[in-house]
């Protein structure tokens, strides 16, 4: 590598930290990344006010009026169906963004994807605010859809392979730190944007563009705090216990280039795995709140009349409660990645993906008999563990990828491999949505319509279980050689180029002590206010 200049602050080189850097500095500003981008699973506390963006108070609706043409008029308000595209660009624009530019995540450094990340979810929530305040809803699907879904992307596989090469004796540990944070960020973005939202509302407006501004700020405060904290280990790091012992099944010691991994069965099985075990649970996130409205009615108040039966106040109790349903889902989503992840380093990644299916199936074919029984604490039992591990399946999935082709490029193959979140998220709601229609236009009761649903979502995850148990070492024939790994570490941007790189520094030690305090606290804070907030709406469910 040419010395001729200096590296810059966004150089793979400048992230080189020293030998007595301490590693735990490094989730934070993975945390502070995700639960920025996180607010994306919380977006739909914008539709209900964006519904009504022109009329304020009511929506205005414009009868004959097309697509097309609402797309660009500035007169009628905007269905919810329409905004509803914007939450599925984010998840079609993430899985081909990581797809797209894990490869060049690898080469340039985990601080220059995060920056980038940066600049496109909070541009993307600027350009939507112009959206918004000139009404024009193409410019919100550019702006959060498409540049904040690649700006998603980069952002939630930029901590990946810098985490698992820091803990390589935990690696479920790490990256269930960092991806809950992607879990959290509507836990505590969306009850702040509704904070924000009522503080800017007036006679004239729903106040929807000046909190995407305000939020874009934030976010770009906190996201920026954590590229900048991103650190790489030096060569030939080892963790304070030494070397770690690759000992179990299905962990290698080698490495697989990410164009040969993409040609494995293993890549095309844990593909499989993961879109199944998100395709079923995401189709429950998003009809959580109907579902339970549906199958319980005004049980969930102590009265035996159905949904449908309820007076509009009765309803409106009900929702309140099932709102509080969703975010209680929401809560166990989040544990679930933190928890089921550090399990994983304890009983092995095939073991805990074995878990996650044959628990699955048993619970969703549960959920109707205890739907026929009355059973509202143990439905809410039922869905709370479900999403526990959705939101593990997440959490887990980079370190079976890195104990299967290694740490060298796990980063491009998780960006790859991404791609099946985004076939889940039109898989997962259509088929909840579209079984339920089929079972009401066939007559079927609405409390009861969703049972074949369940039994679906079951058989799903015994697709899943074929494709975890068929798993088996990836052949040696594809490893990388010694060779080939020297050869592209000394290519790489980020090849120290002299010891200088990471020296030790006199006081590095007592001064990691300090920062370590203050970036723990600074993500601790926002997390404990979004539990709090999430913890007291769900106290209502209880009552």
């Amino acid at each position: 590598m040419s010395t001729d200049h200096p590296p810059g602050f966004l150089d793979k080189e400048r992230t080189i930290a020293s030998r007595t850097f301490n590693r735990w500095l490094v989730p934070p500003a993975a945390l502070a990344i995700h639960l920025s981008i996180g607010m994306a699973y919380g977006f739909s506390v914008f539709w209900l006010p964006l519904s009504r963006a022109v009329g304020v108070h009511e929506p205005v609706g414009c009868d004959g009026v097309g697509f097309i043409a609402r797309v660009f008029s500035t007169r009628c308000d905007w269905p919810v169906s329409m905004l509803g595209w914007t939450y599925t660009l984010f998840f079609v624009f993430l899985g081909s963004a990581a797809a797209l530019f894990g490869h060049w995540l690898e080469r340039e450094g985990p601080r220059k994807a995060g920056f980038v990340a940066t600049l496109c979810w909070c541009g993307g929530l600027f350009i939507s605010a112009l959206g918004v305040y000139t009404h024009q809803i193409w410019l919100m699907w550019l702006g959060s859809g498409v540049i904040g879904g690649i700006g998603l992307g980069l952002g939630y596989i930029s901590p990946v392979s810098t985490l698992i090469k820091w803990f390589p004796d935990h690696r479920g540990v790490a990256t269930g730190l960092a991806i809950m944070g992607f879990g959290g960020g509507a836990m505590i973005g969306a009850p702040l944007a509704d904070r924000l939202m009522n503080t800017f509302a007036t006679d004239s407006s729903v106040g929807v563009w000046q909190t995407f501004v305000t939020l874009g700020v934030i976010y770009f405060i906190s996201m920026m705090l954590g590229a900048f904290g991103y650190r790489l280990p030096p060569p030939g790091w080892q963790p304070p216990s030494g070397a770690v012992k690759k000992e179990k099944p299905l962990v290698t010691s080698a490495h697989v280039h990410v164009n040969v991994a993409v040609r494995t069965p293993q890549f095309w099985l844990l593909w499989g795995v993961l879109c199944l075990n998100v395709s079923a649970g995401i189709g429950v996130i998003g009809m959580a709140s109907p579902m339970l409205q549906e199958v319980f009615g005004g049980q969930l108040m102590g009265s035996p009349a159905r949904l449908a039966d309820l007076t509009e106040g009765e309803r409106a109790q009900v929702a309140t409660i099932a709102a509080a349903f969703a975010g209680l889902l929401s809560l166990f989503n989040i544990a679930g990645r933190i928890g089921w992840a550090s399990a994983s380093d304890i009983v092995g990644r095939k073991l805990t993906y074995t878990i996650f299916f044959l628990l699955g199936c048993a619970l969703y074919v549960s959920a109707p008999i205890a739907g026929e029984a009355g059973r509202i604490g143990f439905f809410v039992v039922i869905f709370c563990v479900i999403l526990t591990m959705y939101g593990g399946g997440f959490a887990t999935v980079p370190a079976y990828l890195a104990d299967l082709f290694g740490t060298q490029h796990v980063g491009a193959i998780h960006g790859r491999l991404l791609t099946a979140w985004s076939v889940a998220g039109i898989l997962g709601p259509v088929a909840v949505n579209y079984i339920r229609e089929f079972q009401l236009a066939r007559g079927v009761p609405a409390h009861q319509a969703y049972n074949v649903t369940m039994y679906v979502l079951a058989g799903m995850l015994l697709l899943g279980l074929l494709c975890n148990l068929m798993m088996r070492p990836v052949d040696t024939k594809h490893h990388m050689t010694k060779e080939q790994i020297e050869k592209e570490l000394a290519a790489s941007p980020g090849h120290p180029s002299s010891s200088a790189a990471v020296s030790d520094r006199p006081g590095d030690t007592a001064n990691y002590r300090l920062l370590l305090v203050l970036v723990w606290t600074g993500v601790a804070i926002p997390l404990a206010w979004g539990v709090w907030i999430t913890l007291s709406k769900a106290l209502v469910f209880f009552q």
